[in-house]
């Protein structure tokens, strides 16, 4: 007869515990067969915010779903169905898996033998792997670090109410859920928000009043030793169901007993419940009538989720919130939908300070570039693709620490961002280009405008400056994709308005910067880099524009099919690569080029003076 298996032990809830630990957080989640995803695997590595871009019907609602499903497991909505196959087709060769990477900080909860120690940063890591050979319940396994391989039929924590309570809770809103189903979340993340206010509150008092137990932890204690003690009482009665139990079963397997443990300790935060078990949320105009929130629009049951996630985000950061049980996962898509434009500002801002709790990551899907703050630190994005061949393609494409931005470059970027929220647009696919100011923006946006089609898919971004052409290309620097630069060559030196005396340009020392920051990318043939010398408005207007200089630049396109052409042959090559460069631009590779080029355009022309 097989030997019986261990008792797998539950955890106990950290709220009862009390243990300051770091709590668990996802680190990278790998799809493949599921649903639209293919054979090929997407592999999405995980930071606090996570953005998945990308085309409609390409698989970024999937991905959500993907970890939803795991964290399910265990019941019915764990369980695919026919659909969740590649093309509701189930192949043996291609079965659907999910395999998820969990940061740990205990390595006896698992088992040691689950648990990889990178040696760099000395993280630990648990891998899990569920696998559906047809519809239903999936089989799970876990990575077994002393085989090197996935282990065939065992999986770290054991039972999956065990092993769930040691990764983040998954919360999902759909982008076109019932108003019942929002009403129901949003009523879900206020009682969360209001059982952990109670918790602090009580505790606050009781340290207000000298220490000890606050009113929360007595009334805990109190049902404790209640269930104690009526588990005492009942002694006799568990024993003699035990006896009779074991008896009968010892006539089918000899020499086995039955051991009945109610375990009354545990568990005791789930016995309270603060106010009706089915609470309403109301809403209307103060003084008016107010109806339940199931009768609103999807805009406003959207913003009340905000609300009470933002809530949530701005509980204080301290012992009591990184006590505040298991850690969870806000799986969203497109935020922007139904929103007001203020609204969608407010949305990202609440989503971007929920992780400030160290209690949440976020994942969300989205077709706006307003959701993407590059000046963050915390951030993935992640581009899923939907590929000529019918195959979708999915890979994290911008990390913060892979960027190396400094803070001189978080800065620029947090100033482009206000300036101009749609900059981030590039996220999203097609051929970028940068460009240093507004006059060259506006003016190829002309051009664009006048061919759609031969200009199909491209996203031309203005720096606002040399500082934030760097900042950016850093972030380009990622994509491993070809894009290109045009920014402005300038003078090394100028005449001061004031003293009248030569001084150094700073415009021009930005210079060997761009020209570093793109090295890489130029001797591959992914970036093109062109200056204008020795600017945009001298160099294709022939003359310095003052004043107004997008207005200018666009009046003097509309009448002058001269500078048109010369303007669109300059756009042409920044598209393609293989396209001569027009006179007024330079591709230059050193600062001895650039000096040569400038020194020309100048010739015997006085030098401007600084503005």
């Amino acid at each position: 007869m097989a030997k019986a298996k261990s008792k797998a032990v539950e955890p106990v809830p950290v709220a009862v515990a009390a243990i300051p630990v770091p709590r668990p957080r996802l680190h990278k989640l790998t799809i493949s067969n599921f649903r639209c995803i293919g054979p090929d695997p997407i592999e999405i590595e995980l930071d606090d915010i996570v953005v998945l871009v990308g085309p409609n019907n390409s698989g970024k609602s999937s991905i959500l779903r993907a970890y939803e499903i795991v964290m399910l497991h265990g019941s019915d909505e764990g369980k695919l169905s026919k659909d969740d196959f590649p093309d509701g087709v189930f192949d043996p060769l291609n079965i659907p898996t999910i395999e998820l990477e969990t940061v740990v900080f205990d390595k006896t909860a698992p088992g040691e033998r689950w648990v990889r120690t990178d040696a760099a940063t000395g993280e630990m890591f648990v891998r899990e792997k569920w696998t559906w050979t047809q519809p239903g319940v999936p089989k799970k396994v876990g990575w077994d670090n002393t085989i090197g391989a996935w282990h065939e039929n065992e999986c770290p924590w054991g039972a999956p109410n065990v092993a769930q309570a040691y990764r983040p809770e998954p919360i999902r809103v759909d982008a076109f859920q019932k108003p019942e189903e929002q009403a129901e979340k949003v009523i879900s993340l206020l009682t969360k928000a209001i059982e952990e206010r109670v918790k602090e509150l009580s505790k606050k008092k009781s340290e207000e009043a000298g220490g000890g137990l606050s009113i929360y932890e007595k009334l805990l204690d109190t049902i404790k030793q209640l269930r104690i003690s009526i588990a005492a009482d009942a002694t006799a009665a568990v024993g003699d169901v035990q006896t009779s139990f074991a008896s009968m079963l010892g006539e089918v397997f000899p020499g086995y007993s039955v051991i009945f443990d109610p375990r009354p300790e545990e568990n005791v935060d789930k016995s309270i419940i603060l106010y009706k078990p089915n609470p309403l949320l109301k809403i209307g105009p103060s003084g008016g009538f107010q109806s339940t929130i199931d009768r609103q629009g999807s805009g406003t049951c959207r913003t009340l989720i905000w609300t009470a996630l933002r809530i949530l985000a701005e509980r204080p950061v301290g012992k009591t919130a990184t006590q505040a049980g298991r850690a969870h996962l806000l799986l969203m898509d497109e935020p922007e939908i139904c929103l007001h434009p203020d609204a969608i500002r407010e949305a990202c801002r609440v989503l971007y300070d929920l992780p400030n709790t160290k209690n949440w990551q976020v994942m969300i899907t989205t077709h706006s570039p307003v959701f993407i703050d590059l000046s963050r630190d915390n951030t993935s994005i992640a581009r899923v693709e939907l590929l000529a061949n019918g195959k979708v393609r999915g890979t994290t494409i911008y990390r913060p620490q892979k960027a190396r931005l400094d803070d001189d470059d978080r800065t620029e970027l947090k100033l482009l961002n206000l300036c101009d929220p749609y900059v981030s647009e590039f996220f999203f696919g097609g051929k970028t280009i940068l460009v240093e100011g507004d006059t060259e923006y506006t003016a190829f946006k002309h051009i664009v405008a006048q061919d759609r089609s031969k200009y199909k898919n491209i996203h031309i971004v203005r720096a606002r400056g040399k500082a934030c052409l760097v900042s950016l290309c850093k972030v380009l620097n990622q994509f491993n994709k070809d894009y290109a630069v045009l920014h402005d060559a300038d003078r090394e030196k100028v005449i001061s308005k004031k003293t009248k005396a030569e001084r150094s340009n700073s415009a021009w020392s930005e210079n060997q910067k761009i020209l570093t920051v793109t090295e890489t990318g130029r001797t591959t043939g992914h970036i093109r880099l062109l200056a204008s010398v020795p600017n945009f408005e001298e160099a294709f207007f022939g003359e310095a524009v003052t004043g107004d200089k997008p207005y200018s630049a666009l009046a003097r396109l509309k009448t002058d099919d001269a500078t048109f052409l010369k303007i669109s042959s300059l756009l042409d090559c920044l598209v393609d690569f293989s396209a001569a460069v027009p006179d007024g631009a330079k591709a230059w590779a050193s600062i001895d080029e650039l000096k040569v080029a400038v020194t020309a355009f100048d010739g015997a022309k006085p030098m401007p003076a600084s503005k």
